[in-house]
Formats: structure tokens, C-alpha cells, sequence
């Protein structure tokens, strides 16, 4: 038996990772569908009439030695993958995609549900409501009530996604650790600050090579797009960033795009949807794709605006500065930085001495204990699957453990790029017995150099607060049932705890918590605050547009008929027609490295960042009108939201906290479109 089929005899019960192996994988994979298979026709096989009980919870609380074992290997083929991880990877899918399907299309199981649905059991609490009808709906929603032949039409498509989805991930990662661009001439880097130069060189050593080496990976990426003044180097990465899986070769992702989008269309007809988005959306507050394309035209409308007016002063300025006649988009962050420096004085170089990494880690965990009376206590007793990660026990006020948690901050070849939150185990009640949940963020943010420890650009310091503000949804889940618990939750909701912690690292009263300057320990100055704040606004009019058009792209892909789309480019450039600034550049396309919505699951709900951004604009303006430490506030938001996970619809979650349904306008307020 491998080490993956049975408890792990560690602190917590944390995941043994040094003694798993990657040949454990399939295999445990195998004898854990086959245990979950017998615990299936044990509910099935039950000779007394269904109940909840006996039927829904029982259902609930199976296949957790799979459902472990899958979070361990996913989370490490997105986080510490390797060429034998992704080809079992490439077999376990399928696998699993036919297990899932075996389960929902069960005609005998889903009578039983069907009978516990229909009897409508007047004993249930609202969580208990909740999963009922979400798993009468997650098995009705996927072909239980389909005709045999049309069953297997389902099995068929499915098999086929989870296979195009890892393939396109692969594809990416493969692409963006393929591409180096090395420099030998030092004048090449002229512009870019002496961190990035160091971190270039010592990237350039570690592979034996002279010079200075600059790669697709963010902390490498970003400060050369940003900082660089020779135009045709970051032309060269630009193109490079943005043409990933889009060149015609054994890495390009334009079939897989089609097939992928083609395969979900198919897959919501067969289910009676108009479309993959009508499915989607169906559970999720938005509800409709007409409301998703309305609430993004109307943010377009107030957006549109100040964004032509941003990029005509950013034209100008570029102009002026340098004579340059046309604005491209390898010289969107260049000059945005410049015209920034001009009107606030303020840049990342000033900045980022004030955010020692280790220091942001302790502004995050101070924020947590002073809202909802966490501890975090480094400890080093359990497995990592990196050197890199830093491990940590979360206690409450009372000493209860709360959580394990795993932070892993900088880039790898075997890392996908971004950030995210994900969890090795989520939190639930079974036999009156509670399971703490461990949780994890994963991010590429830049690494220390042999003179400084790792200094974080203010973006980055707003993405570990984000990916925080998930863990922490994570870790103060207070639920039953593990499908219900901590971001277990509509898609358009989920986004909601993670940006609305962004908003403290723009006051002061946090900030001087954590944003010290590495060499000697002085505060963060105050004029700097005060430039942060009057910055917090600069090209939000552009920002916008952008994230607006993504989620266009998305719903253009997924809120239609795709049959006819021969072209992935030509559907990109039509999808941005209303949103397009900088001249289109023939050589990119995002929708071949648009991970989110052909790997992720955020397919048909990228308009779900600035759903929740209405969301958090007004949960924040309620803990800003009674203190950003206010006690009260932050208990209602852990008690009504953080600690709820899925067991209501949260939109009554939501009004439970705020006392209202949430207003637009603190949005456009805070972004400077609302004068």
C-alpha cells in the first residue's frame, strides 16, 4: 500500500512529502478510485429508504483518501512540477474525469438523491438545505437525467477536456521557461534598477552562462518592461510574453483553444443550455450571460472615458519625452512609470526598500491578528515539497489550532506563473470530530540577491494581501461538509475576501505595521503614504478597460456558438474591438496563454474580479466609516462571510454583514470615475 492510501502519521496529519514519490501517484490513484468506487455502492447497495443521512452526507463523506491525494498531486504540478509529474498527470485525468462521470450518470444514485430531494425533509438546517440542492443540481446539471446514448456522448467530451486542459497548461509553462534572452552588453540594461541587474546575473550564473539573463517569469519580466530604456530589447520580450503557444509549433495552443471551447459548447447543448456560459452561470450570482455583458458594458461606459483620456496624456508624454510617434505596448509600462515618477515622485525603487518580504509576511499576519485574533507560528516539523516554502501553525486567541499553512513565494522552471491560493485538505465536522483545514498561497515574487533579501515591488505587496485574504477565507471556515467549506463558493464571490484585504496596504494605520526599510528598521515616511493613496487612482481609467476586456474575451468564447470560429486571433480582435488602446500586434494572442479560462476554472466568470471589486469597494467603505481595525465590522465579515463558506447564497451573506445589498458607486468612488 503506498504512503498515499493511508493517514499520515504526521504533525496534523500534514502530507508526508518527502517520502512520497512520483511513482506512489498513479497507482494510489488507482486503489483510491477503487475504494471510493465500493463506498459508492454502499450508499447504492443501502436496502433502507434514502435519506439525507444515509444518502446526501454518505455521499458527502466518500472518496476522501481520493479527494486527498488529488489536492497533493495537483497542487504539485502546478506548484513543483516535473516532465514525469505532467505524464501522470496526462493518465490520471481521464481517470478521474471517467470516475466523476461514473458517479453522476448512476441512474440507482441518483434516485436516491432524487427521492431525498423530493420528499423535501423539513429537519435540515440551511447548510444541510444548501447541499442537498446543490448535489440534486451538481448531478442533474451533468447529464443524471440524459438518455443512456447521451450519457456516453458526455463521458466522451469530458475524457477529452481534462486531457486538452493539462495539455494547454503544459504548453505555457514549457513556453515560458523555452524563452532566455541573454545580454552581454551591460548598456542593454540601462534603466533597470540595480536589484533587477543582480537578480539578471546571478539568474545568468546559475545556468553557467555570462552576462545577464532575462526570462518570461514575472519578477524577471515586469521590471525589464518596466524600467528598460532600450525600446527594441523590450519589444523583443514583449512579443516573446505575448505570442506564448501562439507559433504554429509542437507548443502551440490555437487548436486546443477551439477544441476546447467547441467541446463545452457541445457539452451545455447536450445538457439543454444555450451555451457553455448559460450553464456556467446558472450557479453563480450573476446568473445570466446578459447580466455578466451588461454589468461589463455599463463599467465600460464609465471606464471608456477617463481610459482615452489616460492613454492620450500617455501619448503626449511619450512624445515629448522621447519622440516617440506611436505608442505600442512594449512601451505601455515603460512610459506609465515614467509619467508616474513625474506626477507623484514616486516609483517601485523608492518603494520597494520599505517591503522586505519577510516584513509584508509579518504586516499580513499582524492585519489578521488584529481583525479576527489570529496567531501564526513559523514551525518547521512538518513536510515541504520545496526548500522554498515557509510553514506555519495559525492558533485563535485561544491557543485551538485554526489552520496549517504553507507559503511559497518565488519563481522555479517547475512553478507555473501568477499567484494563487489553493488547500491540502479543507476544513470539516465528521462524527462530531473537526478537521482543521491546510491551506496555501503560492506566488513568483522576486528573489533576494547575494546583497539584498527579496524587496517587493507595492504590486506585489497587493498580491500577497490578496492571495492572503483567500487563505484566510480557508482558514477560518466553520462549516460540516467539505464541499460547502471555506472558498467552496460561487465564482463571483469568491474574490470578494482576497480584494478586499488589497484595501489595507493603502492606509497608514497598516502600513506602518509592516513598510520598514530593510537596512534600518525606519517607517515607511509619510509623504510616501500619502503618495501611495494619490497613485492608488493613476490609469485606473486603463486598468479597467483592460480587465473588462479579458472578461469580454472570455464571454466571447464561451457565451456563443464557437462552430464557426475558424481563427483564434481574428475572435481576439474582435472581442477587443471596443476595449483596443495600442495597436493590435500581429505575432500575440492571449488566448493561447489565457490560462484562467481554458486550464482554470474560471471560464465564463473572468468578469468575476470586477463583480467582487463592487463587493469589496463596499465591504471596505463599511470598515472605513468605523476604523480599518474596527473589531465589530471585522467579527460580522468573519462570522457572515470568512467562516460561511457555501452554505448560503451570498447574497444574503453579504446583506447579513453589510446590512445592504452592495452599491456601485463606492466602486467608481474609490477609482477615482465617480467625482
Amino acid at each position: 500500500m503506498s504512503i498515499l492510501n493511508q493517514e499520515f502519521s504526521t504533525p496534523f496529519n500534514t502530507a508526508h512529502f518527502s517520502k512520497i514519490k512520483n511513482e506512489d501517484f498513479l497507482p494510489a490513484f488507482k486503489s483510491a478510485i477503487k475504494k471510493a468506487r465500493k463506498e459508492i455502492d454502499a450508499i447504492v447497495k443501502n436496502t433502507e429508504s434514502p435519506s439525507f443521512k444515509n444518502t446526501i452526507e454518505a455521499l458527502e463523506f466518500s472518496g476522501q483518501e481520493l479527494d486527498r491525494i488529488s489536492s497533493i498531486f495537483f497542487n504539485l504540478n502546478a506548484a513543483e512540477t516535473n516532465d514525469e509529474i505532467q505524464k501522470i498527470a496526462q493518465e490520471v485525468s481521464p481517470l478521474l474525469s471517467e470516475f466523476g462521470n461514473d458517479i453522476t450518470l448512476n441512474e440507482d444514485l441518483f434516485k436516491r438523491i432524487k427521492s431525498v430531494y423530493n420528499s423535501k425533509p423539513k429537519n435540515l438546517n440551511e447548510e444541510q438545505k444548501t447541499l442537498l440542492d446543490k448535489r440534486y443540481k451538481s448531478f442533474s446539471r451533468n447529464g443524471a437525467n440524459l438518455p443512456e446514448d447521451k450519457k456516453e456522448q458526455l463521458r466522451a467530451i469530458d475524457k477529452e477536456l481534462s486531457k486538452l486542459k493539462l495539455k494547454f497548461g503544459e504548453n505555457v509553462l514549457a513556453e515560458t521557461n523555452k524563452f532566455e534572452m541573454l545580454i552581454i552588453d551591460e548598456n542593454d540594461l540601462s534603466g533597470l534598477p540595480d536589484g533587477a541587474k543582480e537578480a539578471a546575473k546571478q539568474l545568468a550564473e546559475s545556468k553557467n552562462k555570462e552576462g545577464w539573463l532575462i526570462t518570461l517569469d514575472y519578477p524577471s519580466y515586469i521590471p525589464f518592461m518596466t524600467y528598460a530604456d532600450n525600446r527594441e530589447l523590450r519589444k523583443k520580450l514583449s512579443l516573446a510574453f505575448g505570442s506564448k503557444a501562439f507559433k504554429n509549433d509542437e507548443l502551440d495552443n490555437q487548436d486546443i483553444v477551439i477544441k476546447i471551447a467547441n467541446l463545452r459548447f457541445k457539452r451545455a447543448q447536450l445538457l439543454g443550455y444555450k451555451t457553455h456560459a448559460h450553464f456556467v452561470l446558472e450557479e453563480r450570482m450573476a446568473k445570466t450571460p446578459e447580466k455578466v455583458e451588461n454589468f461589463l458594458n455599463e463599467l465600460l461606459e464609465k471606464a471608456k472615458p477617463a481610459a482615452k483620456s489616460e492613454f492620450n496624456d500617455l501619448k503626449n508624454f511619450a512624445k515629448d519625452l522621447d519622440d516617440i510617434d506611436a505608442l505600442q505596448k512594449w512601451d505601455s509600462a515603460y512610459y506609465s512609470e515614467k509619467l508616474k515618477q513625474k506626477l507623484f515622485d514616486l516609483d517601485d525603487e523608492k518603494l520597494k526598500p520599505y517591503f522586505k518580504l519577510e516584513n509584508v509576511i509579518d504586516g499580513a499576519f499582524t492585519v489578521a491578528n488584529k481583525l479576527f485574533d489570529l496567531n501564526f507560528e513559523e514551525f518547521d516539523t512538518i513536510d515541504k515539497y520545496h526548500d522554498d516554502v515557509l510553514t506555519y501553525k495559525v492558533t485563535d486567541s485561544k491557543g485551538d489550532l485554526v489552520s496549517v499553512f504553507y507559503a511559497d513565494f518565488f519563481p522555479r522552471p517547475g512553478k507555473r506563473n501568477g499567484a494563487w491560493m489553493t488547500s491540502y485538505k479543507p476544513q470539516y465536522v465528521q462524527n462530531g470530530k473537526e478537521e482543521r483545514p491546510h491551506v496555501s498561497i503560492v506566488c513568483n515574487f522576486t528573489k533576494p540577491t547575494k546583497s539584498k533579501p527579496s524587496l517587493l515591488t507595492f504590486n506585489e505587496v497587493t498580491t500577497l494581501f490578496h492571495e492572503f485574504g483567500h487563505a484566510l477565507h480557508g482558514m477560518l471556515a466553520n462549516t460540516t461538509y467539505p464541499s460547502l467549506s471555506g472558498t467552496s463558493v460561487y465564482w463571483d464571490f469568491v474574490e470578494l475576501p482576497s480584494q478586499v484585504m488589497e484595501n489595507w496596504c493603502y492606509e497608514k494605520e497598516a502600513l506602518e505595521l509592516f513598510a520598514r526599510h530593510y537596512e534600518n528598521n525606519e517607517v515607511i515616511p509619510m509623504d510616501l503614504v500619502n503618495k501611495i493613496k494619490k497613485s492608488s487612482t493613476f490609469h485606473e481609467g486603463m486598468q479597467t478597460l483592460r480587465q473588462i476586456s479579458f472578461g469580454l474575451l472570455d464571454m466571447s468564447w464561451q457565451g456563443q456558438n464557437p462552430s464557426k470560429i475558424a481563427n483564434v486571433k481574428a475572435q481576439e480582435v474582435k472581442a477587443f474591438g471596443d476595449t483596443q488602446l495600442y495597436p493590435d500586434v500581429a505575432e500575440n494572442c492571449m488566448s493561447t496563454a489565457f490560462a484562467h479560462i481554458f486550464q482554470g476554472g474560471y471560464s465564463s466568470g473572468y468578469y468575476s474580479y470586477k463583480w467582487a471589486e463592487v463587493l469589496d469597494a463596499d465591504a471596505f467603505e463599511y470598515f472605513k466609516e468605523e476604523g480599518i481595525f474596527n473589531k465589530t465590522v471585522a467579527n460580522k465579515f468573519k462570522k457572515h462571510v470568512l467562516s460561511q463558506g457555501g452554505t448560503e447564497d451570498p447574497m444574503l451573506l453579504y446583506k447579513r454583514f453589510r446590512g445592504q445589498e452592495p452599491k456601485p458607486e463606492a466602486l467608481l468612488r474609490r477609482a477615482g470615475l465617480l467625482k
